[in-house]
């Protein structure tokens, strides 16, 4: 540990490095094909959508797209910026926005993403810097679906097989930083990109440093080889010393994020609805807040973000219940001598998720109910576990978008290969609902409808909702020109400074 704090330190020689931590190597660092944590925070710095939300996530402004408008109710007008330059010196044009179009609707490429442009009818290059979108029908998330990272045409062109080319690891983007350096399970290096459209970033480097161990990231942090990084509520309360606190500002919020427990739905145990509605009743979700997060997090009541339109204020988190649960298990077959059993995995990328697994397992008993835990490294986890749908449950967490597209992840035909359906929730009457809503452009309709999905997924338990936790993150006070907000802090991070 002190060898490693001593490698960190020295290559602070850099004034101008901002030094962070990521939990695992990133997959691909490609905007089309980044499904994990990791890739998705490293290319956000790589490459621009054409859009972007502003630092209040309430109004969408441009972001490659100087402006955009509607010519109709199914057509976008979207005009591009004059002065952006790919990292490699190239110009960014309209033949840039349809490549990676058709790249991602392409049946060579398997991404989660291509849902969101299912309703696109064609992209036409009008000139060289103006693209033309056309819509089959309204579609109520048509703006966003562009916020999509682009992909340089002149270098892919030609690629034969994006899902494993050099380009993953070799990322050529416009963003405010360009890929300098990739060492897996070691170090990723980021570079101020001179040219960047929006002007150069001050601080010169990042410097990603792959850390699985939530405890050593922890360590690293007070020791100031970190710059930036998110602690635990324990963390906060009961690790830190008053001196940490002249050295760090900390910035709490509730973040966009939540935490679940998701059963298989493939597979037969889970089918029968009693069994699910046990298992939520047999925990006390309120029991894992105050043991985990000293106040620090809200119980989850359902799959869309409080505050926002969809969701449904009138669902509350089922209370424990361990004699009904167990009459449920007991209607579906289950007894002390034949107890139901299942098995829980997750990731140790989290320092929160072992033990709430550990605390699901201990509540559970109380009914009953056996339960097998599994704590895998992040990457094998994904690869091995939940893309390959080979879990009982899986403990897992996913972020929430200000506007929600429930396609998906709670329609059928997002039950499929890295698609992010990976429970297998399979509702006829949600399906209806969800192509219904599709088309809806009034927002007080979609509100509506919207909240009468969230009660029925609640009521199928699919996944058991447990936790949204608040985000707390800790800054280095030698940063400089932070402006916190509602999206949190990194929406002027090119404006930054590091004294």
């Amino acid at each position: 540990m002190r060898l490693l704090l001593l490698f960190f330190f020295s290559i602070n020689i850099f004034a101008s490095t901002l030094h962070l931590a990521t939990s695992a190597n990133p997959s691909r660092l490609n905007p089309l094909l980044a499904t994990d944590s990791s890739s998705s925070e490293i290319a956000g710095f790589l490459f621009n959508g054409l859009i972007k939300y502003d630092k209040d996530s309430s109004t969408i402004i441009g972001d490659l797209a100087e402006n955009f408008y509607y010519e109709s109710d199914t057509t976008l007008i979207f005009k591009l910026r004059k002065n952006v330059l790919w990292h490699d010196g190239e110009k960014f044009s309209a033949k840039d926005v349809l490549f990676t179009y058709n790249t991602l609707i392409s049946p060579q490429v398997v991404s989660p993403y291509s849902a969101a442009f299912r309703f696109v009818e064609s992209v036409e290059v009008v000139d060289e810097f103006t693209i033309k979108v056309k819509y089959k029908q309204p579609y109520f998330k048509a703006l966003e679906t562009w916020m999509m990272g682009i992909l340089p045409e002149h270098i892919l062109r030609d690629e034969k097989n994006l899902m494993n080319s050099t380009f993953n690891t070799e990322p050529i983007g416009t963003g405010a930083y360009k890929l300098h350096q990739l060492e897996h399970s070691k170090n990723i290096i980021l570079v101020a990109f001179d040219d960047y459209f929006e002007g150069r970033a001050k601080i010169d480097r990042i410097s990603f440093h792959v850390i699985a161990d939530p405890m050593t990231r922890f360590l690293m942090l007070k020791s100031l080889a970190l710059d930036i990084g998110s602690i635990e509520p324990m963390q906060f309360e009961r690790q830190l010393n008053p001196d940490f606190f002249d050295k760090f500002n900390i910035y709490e919020q509730i973040s966009k994020s939540y935490t679940y427990l998701g059963f298989n739905l493939r597979r037969d145990k889970f089918k029968n609805p009693k069994v699910r509605e046990a298992l939520s009743l047999a925990i006390d979700r309120q029991e894992i807040v105050d043991i985990l997060f000293f106040k620090h997090a809200k119980v989850c009541t359902g799959p869309f973000l409080p505050g926002t339109k969809a969701f449904n204020e009138n669902v509350k988190a089922p209370e424990q219940d361990i004699e009904k649960a167990k009459k449920l298990l007991k209607d579906a077959g289950y007894d002390k001598n034949n107890p139901f059993t299942f098995e829980i995995v997750t990731s140790n990328a989290s320092a929160i998720r072992p033990y709430a697994a550990e605390i699901l397992q201990h509540q559970l008993k109380k009914a009953g109910v056996v339960v097998t835990l599994r704590v895998m490294e992040w990457q094998a986890f994904l690869n091995m576990v939940v893309f390959p749908h080979k879990f009982d449950s899986v403990l897992l967490a996913w972020g929430l978008s200000p506007t929600p597209d429930p396609y998906i992840f709670w329609h059928s035909d997002s039950d499929k290969k890295a698609g992010f359906n990976l429970v297998g929730y399979n509702n006829p009457k949600m399906d209806k609902m969800i192509e219904q809503s599709q088309t809806i452009v009034d927002r007080e309709k979609l509100s509506k409808l919207w909240q009468e999905m969230f009660k029925m997924i609640v009521d199928d338990n699919p996944y058991l909702f447990l936790y949204i936790p608040n985000s707390i993150t800790t800054v280095n006070k030698n940063i400089k020109n932070i402006e916190p907000s509602i999206s949190g802090i990194w929406h002027n991070y090119i404006k930054w400074e590091k004294e």
